[in-house]
């Protein structure tokens, strides 16, 4: 399953190719209370379908009507780009459902050839990250190689757009516990890949979204070579398939890398990755373990949910020492008896 924006940008092509009429909308600006953040991406045709959405439902039906009504070209007038702000009074807001005080800028693009949306998908494809700059005046599109994530920037002149590519999650071993993560994972519009190379624990494991791979960990990591967007999780509790994935993990730019495991043990493969592989104390402190936030877990679809909740937090940038992770919560607890965490039965003499 793509992540939405891309989504929109492939249904908006496809539209196009078809012939019909299709806008693309871009939110750029909120202020107060808003139900999508800068950013989000929203494509409607001229007979009313729609893609993607950048309110509560409100703005779209008024988009909508409008397109369908008075067609793209009236919307924005000789085909060029438009502004709208919805919200600017207390009544539109009450009218378009906007929370109290909020107010959404929208600029508003008829899709057409030089709109560059097959270049733009093809870099998601291939997880290149891309600026996108439209000149408000002609519509013209020029795309060149920028930053992975940033906030819209909306001048007199042209809008500054950035597309990166899709969130990825590697993760080594398959079974109950992996299973549960994939599926949320699925959920959160994240690529995973599951590598397992032991044929009694992938013989059956399957599940529809996810890319099951049978190499080595660390020639997954070493082949695929995580980027910013991508997150590493081991899950095997074997020294022999995690500590190398996690050594090429810790050393490429993934945004978080984690394994389970007690804190035990954790502390010895800390020092296993230090004394054997001479890892830094500066890569050691990237690695997440036990992986997780500390929420009492006590089945695996529960620490799979501790896990995934943790990842989404780095992803979106909130300090490691806001959530409490599962060493500290576990500590914090005394390791009451009946509430488990990762702290899963070792395997393998982890």
């Amino acid at each position: 399953m793509e992540d939405l924006d891309t989504q929109v940008l492939r249904r908006a092509q496809a539209w196009h190719n078809a012939g019909l009429p299709v806008l693309l909308v871009t939110v750029t600006r909120t202020w107060g209370s808003s139900p999508r953040p800068p950013g989000s991406l929203m494509a409607i045709n001229g007979r009313g379908e729609v893609v993607g959405s950048v309110s509560g439902g409100c703005i779209e039906d008024d988009l909508i009507r409008r397109v369908r009504d008075e067609g793209v070209d009236a919307v924005c007038a000789q085909g060029r780009p438009a502004t709208l702000r919805y919200g600017i009074s207390a009544d539109q807001a009450h009218r378009f459902g906007l929370p109290c005080g909020g107010t959404v800028e929208l600029v508003l693009e008829p899709v057409a050839d030089h709109t560059r949306l097959p270049e733009l998908l093809q870099a998601t494809v291939e997880r290149r990250s891309t600026q996108r700059r439209l000149d408000l005046r002609s519509g013209a599109v020029t795309l060149s190689e920028g930053r992975r994530d940033g906030l819209p920037a909306l001048d007199d002149e042209a809008l500054v757009t950035h597309f990166g590519p899709r969130h990825r999650l590697i993760v080594i071993g398959a079974g109950d516990l992996s299973r549960f993560l994939c599926q949320m994972a699925l959920g959160l519009n994240f690529e995973v890949i599951v590598c397992d190379p032991r044929e009694e624990q992938h013989a059956g494991w399957a599940l529809d979204g996810v890319t099951l791979t049978h190499e080595m960990p660390d020639d997954l990591i070493l082949r695929l070579k995580p980027d910013a967007r991508t997150a590493v999780v081991a899950l095997t509790h074997d020294p022999k398939l995690d500590d190398l994935a996690l050594i090429d993990a810790l050393q490429s730019e993934a945004f978080y890398v984690g394994a389970i495991g007690s804190r035990r043990h954790t502390g010895l493969r800390r020092d296993r990755l230090r004394e054997h592989f001479g890892l830094a104390e500066a890569e050691l402190d990237a690695l997440h373990g036990p992986a997780g936030l500390y929420i009492g877990s006590k089945t695996p679809a529960e620490i799979a949910l501790s896990i995934m909740a943790e990842v989404v937090a780095v992803k979106n940038g909130i300090h490691r020492a806001q959530p409490v992770p599962v060493a500290e919560g576990k500590a914090a607890q005394g390791d009451a008896p009946g509430v488990a965490g990762t702290d899963l039965p070792a395997i393998c003499g982890v």
